[in-house]
């Protein structure tokens, strides 16, 4: 007989087999025609896809199965029984009778005197294995495997174990390892290839890492190392199946979940393989292991970087060989917390992570890096770059929502910028760090996939301009994006970074600078806190003279604001014609300005611990050191606040108000000496013991230097009102000016196609305006600390000669 048809024989002879998951029939032997649906069956049982009948009908055999076996067992006691009770009636009879008992008294015999051995085989043969499966409870996952490990082999009665491989010959080695390996690369165990003993089927970690498999004893040392080089394709397929498993968790993000079905569509065709296999097993003679081998390799090599790449990502998961220095750096997680918290979320175990987990931008630098690092293996290269490909999907999705409509959809924090939703716009009137433009939208630094890296400024400026345009109306985000890349290796990908960039950057300056009059409002700032053509200011100084003299604390705020809102609205006032009038308002400050300005720039004060000696250094009188703050006059209180309503607010915002005033009680507390000094002058050419000419000469004397002194005040305070204004605001303010309307160096207008374009970004221009405020503060001398001191001590001799 040659070998194959050997083989043939051995293929079509019955053969036990090791059953999972369906119910085994022990008295009769299994044919091996029925190896092909067995398996279709436990691999649909093995992914969860088992229907509702044939759950039924296996419950139903089952059921039928343990009720023959219990109507057998009850037939064997009853004759058992009915033999022990009436033991005369069956040796008595005629004899054709006999005849027929000594048939029966043989196996009686043969019964009673066999061995404790044999009888126990035969109680064991009675008891079938009897394996059950269960549906395990919905997860996070909801492609996950829901049936549950089915039993070791390990575990199955001795009545179903197969005949040594020692027995076998080469051939018959050779056939049933060729059909042990069709089940071990799905992921069973064979009948000679079983799960390693320290395997664990029901722990997740060696699920992750794979199970290892060991051969049966007696295997031909041959087709032992072909096996043994086959084997590592299970273990990648098993780890692999568990790894999509876990990583389609809701909690390791959409690309996480891109990466897991292009790996399930790769395991497909790796299954769809598998079946091929079987059927050239089943029809072609001239199958060997080796030509399985050679079928196998490429398949091999791509679920070994599968594989590679799964480890990498599960271990900076934290899932497999967790470090601990690790798994408690992660102190990003801090923000997270306080942002749910200020949400209304709550402190509840799996609310939030405790651990880092590698998403988003992380898995595309992870498929990135690995890209680099395997570009001269073509085939590795092509499975990464389609892989790369696939996740990027979601994420690009995500990109281009935020390019083209201002919005974050991104509910597994992934993307790479990230929003504070409890930052509101509302909040610009009241937060002095602008948290709004600042805080709200940031970049999640070690979250930026490479091909981001360069350009991630861009795309997080395009987006944040782009969102106030679309909450002030001027964004349709129903319409559809169209014509844009969807993957990260489009080569329009960074065009179209650009192009969003620069449309939203146009967008954003058309709204401040053409919809909201950002220049007229410029001018209105100018008019009421740089006392530009102020003739109503002074009017108003004069009507309020009587109120502001009062300590600040007595000063009627409304009286003030009635007086204010009466002298802009007086007929011939520059101010009248402003549109923005109504955005002024009159408040009163219960700190001077010099210790404002201290505090500003991060001065404490002079000697806080000897105030007296510092006082007496400075020439001050010692009594007057311990002046309290809230005893200051209205006229050194008085400011103007303005309220500039969305989007300006961005441009005017309080941190910039705030230099506003600061620079416009400098200027009322010059204009307010400045009258003071001319009322004083007045006071000299009226009263009569100014202009008697006195016949002691010392008094003439004393006279003629107070003249000298209240004229040199005079022109002093004058002629630094003039620097302040003349010298410093209005050159600063010509040049903002000029970078507002986007005029060049030159002073020629940048034009395409006959319309002005402002080639400067809205960054650029909040910076510049807070650039021009802090060159008025410097060159208004309001930062040095020194020069500050000098004020805060011979604020109060001034005071005291102006009264």
């Amino acid at each position: 007989m040659s070998v194959n048809d050997r083989r043939a024989s051995y293929m079509s002879g019955p053969r036990p087999r090791v059953v999972s998951n369906r119910v085994a029939d022990t008295e009769k032997a299994t044919p091996r025609s029925g190896a092909s649906s067995f398996q279709s069956d436990t691999m649909d049982q093995m992914r969860g896809s088992t229907s509702s009948h044939r759950s039924k009908l296996s419950r139903e055999q089952n059921v039928a199965s343990e009720k023959r076996s219990e109507r057998t067992v009850v037939t064997t006691k009853e004759k058992a029984q009915a033999r022990t009770r009436h033991p005369v009636r069956e040796s008595a009879g005629a004899g054709n009778r006999g005849e027929r008992e000594r048939p029966r008294a043989k196996r009686s015999s043969l019964a009673d005197g066999a061995s404790p051995n044999v009888r126990k085989e035969k109680e064991q043969v009675d008891i079938p294995w009897n394996p059950q499966a269960s549906l395990i409870p919905h997860s996070t996952a909801p492609l996950a495997c829901r049936v549950s490990v089915p039993p070791l082999a390990s575990a199955s009665p001795q009545t179903l174990q197969p005949k040594s491989l020692r027995e076998l010959s080469l051939d018959g080695q050779e056939a049933a390892i060729l059909e042990d390996l069709l089940f071990v690369f799905m992921g069973f165990e064979g009948q000679y290839i079983h799960y390693h003993s320290s395997y664990d089927p029901s722990a997740e970690k060696d699920r992750l890492t794979g199970p290892q498999f060991q051969l049966a004893p007696g295997l031909d040392p041959t087709l032992r190392d072909l096996t043994q080089s086959m084997l590592k394709i299970a273990t990648h397929y098993s780890a692999l199946e568990a790894f999509v498993e876990v990583q389609s968790r809701a909690e390791y993000g959409a690309v996480s979940h891109a990466l897991c079905a292009a790996i399930r569509r790769l395991l497909k065709d790796y299954l769809i393989l598998i079946a091929q296999l079987e059927g050239q097993l089943l029809n072609n003679p001239t199958f060997t292991l080796h030509v399985l081998h050679l079928h196998t390799m490429p398949t091999g090599q791509c679920l070994s970087q599968l594989y590679s790449l799964g480890q990498e990502l599960l271990r900076r998961n934290g899932l497999l060989d967790q470090d601990l220095d690790e798994s408690i750096d992660d102190f990003d997680d801090v923000d997270n917390i306080l942002e749910q918290l200020k949400e209304g979320g709550d402190l509840v175990p799996g609310a939030m992570s405790s651990k880092k987990i590698c998403k988003g931008g992380n898995v595309l630098r992870l498929l990135t890096e690995r890209l680099a690092t395997f570009s001269g293996d073509p085939t590795t290269k092509t499975l990464l770059e389609s892989l790369l490909r696939e996740c990027s999907r979601p994420y690009m999705t995500m990109l281009n929502e935020w390019l083209h409509h201002g919005g974050i959809k991104d509910p597994h924090a992934e993307f790479l910028v990230k929003e504070q939703k409890w930052i509101r716009r509302e909040k610009l009137e009241e937060d002095y760090t602008d948290e709004y433009w600042e805080k709200r939208y940031t970049i999640r630094d070690n979250e930026v996939p490479p091909q981001l890296e360069g350009v991630k400024d861009k795309v997080l400026l395009a987006g944040k301009y782009l969102n106030v345009v679309r909450e002030c109306g001027g964004v349709d985000i129903s319409k559809a994006v169209k014509d844009v890349p969807k993957t990260l290796d489009d080569p329009r990908f960074l065009d179209n970074v650009n192009a969003a960039y620069t449309y939203a950057n146009a967008s954003l300056l058309n709204l401040l600078l053409t919809k909201n009059s950002l220049t007229t409002r410029f001018r209105s700032l100018k008019h009421y806190f740089f006392l530009d053509r102020s003739d109503f200011f002074s009017y108003f100084l004069e009507l309020s003279a009587s109120e502001l003299r009062k300590p600040a604390k007595s000063v009627n705020e409304s009286k003030l604001q009635s007086l204010l809102d009466l002298v802009l609205r007086q007929p011939g006032s520059i101010a009248a014609q402003d549109p923005f009038k109504e955005d002024v308002k009159v408040r009163m400050n219960k700190i001077g300005l010099t210790k404002w300005l201290m505090q500003v720039v991060s001065v404490s004060g002079i000697d806080q611990d000897n105030p007296e000696a510092a006082m007496e250094k400075y020439q001050a009188p010692p009594t007057q050191g311990a002046e309290d703050e809230k005893d200051i006059v209205g006229f050194d209180a008085l400011e103007l606040d303005y309220s500039v309503p969305f989007p300006l607010s961005l441009v005017i915002s309080r941190k910039t108000v705030l230099r506003y005033q600061l620079i416009f009680r400098h200027l009322l507390s010059l204009r307010h000496l400045e009258n003071l000094l001319v009322t004083s002058w007045l006071d000299q050419s009226k009263v009569l013991s100014w202009r008697h000419k006195s016949s002691d000469r010392r008094l003439e004397m004393w006279k003629r230097r107070a003249w000298n002194l209240r004229s040199k005040m005079l022109v002093f305070v004058q002629q630094l009102l003039y620097f302040c204004t003349a010298e410093v605001i209005e050159p600063n303010w010509q040049n903002l000016m000029d970078k507002v309307n986007g005029t060049d160096a030159d002073g020629s207008e940048v034009t395409v196609n006959g319309t002005k374009q402002v080639n400067r970004t809205v960054d650029e221009l909040m910076q510049d305006h807070v650039d021009f405020l802090d060159t008025c503060l410097k060159e208004c001398m309001l930062t040095q600390a020194k020069l500050l001191k000098v004020c805060w001590s011979s604020g109060f001799s001034a005071t005291l000669t102006s009264h």
